[in-house]
């Protein structure tokens, strides 16, 4: 596997050390502001701070005020600050429940950028605290990559039990001190409650903490947005989003089990356009709350293509917000699951890629059995399945190289191997899919594949039939998967790990070279 670059392999020690210090930092950058005599009297940093879509020369920095207030951004490629790149700011307002996003430009590429995040009154200009986050950006030639992916957080009622370690994966996953993370979606449970209690089968307790919000199942934008203020309320959590950037999707729990565009509606009603009201709410908490960058299209599009250098371009797809219903189903045979203008933007981009790896983040496995997914059965290409053939036809006949495909949503994790030979569509080169997850969620045991497009399951690990589903997070099924990429061979190594950092499966994959030449394209 590919080694860490020795500069950023900070102990969790300094990191906490040094985010303890931030107040003595902020000092810097507020000398001109009046004393305030009451920490109650400044703006607070309400929860975590965190970065996104980072590239070689932007990203996307969050957070969240206590109050009406004005974000200032400073950032720097050394950490003492010393020489400033520059400042950014941006308005904390009531409407988006005092969150605010700054889009960060011109940025060095292969650099450790470090950003200090304050907030001041905007009534009397009075400075808040600040905190510290660091991120990387997309690297030179010849660089390395490493990053992690999964998904699934506080689902099935299993919340922050602080004797327990809180989300243990999150510390888990900041020691391996990844460039970035792929959350596969499912960022929150809007549809299931955080009891107070839940009866483990050993007959011990799980103990959550609780809130309001997240006493009932979510139908207004403030219960929304609280299931993402629950998140912050765990300290691992926050560690890992200052130090490491996010490229976020979307699953269905961040509105509600299962749900399609047409199918999930509640007592709301519908928007002018035809949107129920439960997605519209559920879409504006995701977008208030994720380091996201704002394509600029009216429905705020999740889809996006994330340049992260020579090596890795990653296609973020949306497999909820365009489905032709909730179920994969129908007399009529015709299904889909991308819809026509993100096919056509997924087959356009990958094939203009020049990237030497070309990763699809997908929220939903393709090969494994589901009414809600992809796949149905064996045998030739239905409903749904045959927009997956068209896509993967399409990457054939282009010529596209070096597609690998990552998710989460099963709750257990497993590599699997399409083989064009095993299965009964046929015209596609072979691919591997890696499946990883849960986060912090109950664990299930591996599904069922459909011979359609041949995958062969190369490993597998969830709860056994002894354990039973839903099985809880102290159990130690959670799960989540590293890439490294080799800035000399450009050798990827797909690793599968646990939440104790074990090492479960892994595999070397050798890039296969590019067929034809490409047309590079930014941001789409």
């Amino acid at each position: 596997m590919a080694t860490l670059r020795a500069s950023r392999a900070w102990t969790r020690r300094q990191f906490l050390n040094r985010s303890a210090s931030t107040l003595a930092i902020a000092s810097l950058g507020t000398l001109a502001t009046p004393y305030i005599g009451r920490a109650a009297d400044r703006p607070q940093i309400a929860g975590g701070i965190q970065s996104g879509d980072v590239s070689d020369g932007s990203a996307v920095i969050w957070a969240r005020a206590d109050r009406p207030a004005r974000m200032q951004v400073d950032y720097s490629t050394v950490e003492s600050f010393k020489t400033i790149l520059a400042t950014a700011s941006g308005d904390a307002l009531p409407e988006a429940d005092f969150t605010s996003k700054l889009l960060l430009n011109d940025l060095p590429s292969g650099q450790d950028i470090f950003y200090r995040v304050r907030f001041d009154d905007i009534a009397s200009g009075i400075a808040g605290e600040s905190r510290i986050g660091h991120f990387r950006t997309a690297p030179a030639a010849g660089q390395s990559v490493s990053f992690v992916w999964s998904g699934d957080v506080a689902g099935q009622g299993w919340g922050i039990d602080m004797s327990r370690g809180g989300y243990r994966s999150y510390r888990t996953m900041l020691d391996n001190r990844p460039d970035f993370l792929i959350h596969s979606g499912d960022h929150i449970y809007a549809d299931c409650t955080i009891p107070s209690e839940q009866k483990l089968p050993n007959g011990e307790l799980w103990r959550n903490v609780v809130t309001e919000e997240k006493s009932e199942v979510a139908h207004t934008l403030a219960q929304f947005r609280g299931n993402y203020k629950y998140n912050h309320l765990d300290e691992h959590f926050r560690a890992f989003h200052a130090e490491v950037p996010m490229f976020a999707q979307w699953d269905d729990h961040e509105v509600t089990n299962d749900w399609s565009p047409t199918g999930s509606y509640d007592a709301a009603g519908y928007e002018a356009d035809g949107t129920p009201r439960l997605v519209a709410r559920a879409r504006r908490a995701f977008f208030d709350f994720m380091p996201i960058r704002d394509i600029g299209t009216p429905l705020r599009r999740v889809y996006r293509r994330i340049a992260y250098g020579p090596l890795l371009d990653v296609f973020m797809i949306d497999m909820r917000s365009f489905r032709d219903g909730t179920w994969n189903k129908g007399d009529d045979h015709r299904g889909w699951i991308l819809g026509a203008e993100q096919l056509a933007w997924l087959k356009r981009e990958l094939a203009a890629s020049r990237a030497t790896w070309k990763v699809i983040a997908a929220d939903l496995p393709i090969g494994l059995i589901s009414l809600d997914a992809v796949a149905l059965g064996d045998g030739a290409p239905d409903r749904r399945e045959h927009e997956i053939a068209d896509l993967l036809a399409s990457i054939k006949r282009a010529g596209v190289r070096n597609v690998v495909w990552l998710t989460a949503d099963m709750h257990y994790t497993a590599a699997h191997y399409y083989d064009p030979n095993k299965a009964q569509f046929s015209d596609f080169e072979p691919f591997w899919e890696f499946v990883s997850g849960p986060l912090h969620a109950g664990t299930w045991g591996p599904g069922e594949l459909d011979n359609t497009f041949g995958p062969v399951a190369m490993y597998q690990n969830g709860c056994s039939e002894a354990q039973g589903e839903n099985l809880a997070p102290c159990f130690g099924l959670q799960f989540f998967g590293r890439v490294d990429i080799d800035g000399e061979t450009a050798v990827m190594t797909v690793t599968l790990k646990d939440v104790d950092n074990r090492d479960l499966w892994s595999v070397d994959i050798v890039p296969h070279p590019q067929p034809r030449p490409a047309v590079v394209a930014q941001h789409s």
